[in-house]
């Protein structure tokens, strides 16, 4: 039991790190990066890790013209359903 408990708490608060990583990528494609630039590094790696959620989402979802709101899906998903769900481990 305390095993499944420490496990719980493992992945929520690998959930909670990965809504600062989308939440980080949001507010980094609101400013320009020039290539090469060491934000465009660190945007590139923030890209890799959260397109394979995203990008699902967003070809799922109608367009809302120049407003994205893949990210604020997968937000809510994790705060409202996934993270409840383990610590109900």
């Amino acid at each position: 039991m305390v095993l499944a408990s420490a496990i719980g708490q493992l992945l929520s608060e690998l959930l909670q790190l990965y809504v600062v990583v989308i939440f980080a990528r949001v507010v980094m494609s609101w400013f320009p990066i020039s290539p090469g630039s060491p934000l465009a590094t660190v945007f590139s790696a923030l890209y890799s890790v959260t397109e394979p959620v995203l990008g699902p989402i967003r070809r799922m979802i109608p367009s809302m013209g120049m407003i994205d709101i893949s990210p604020l899906i997968v937000v809510f998903a994790i705060q409202l359903v996934v993270i409840p769900a383990v610590h109900a481990l």
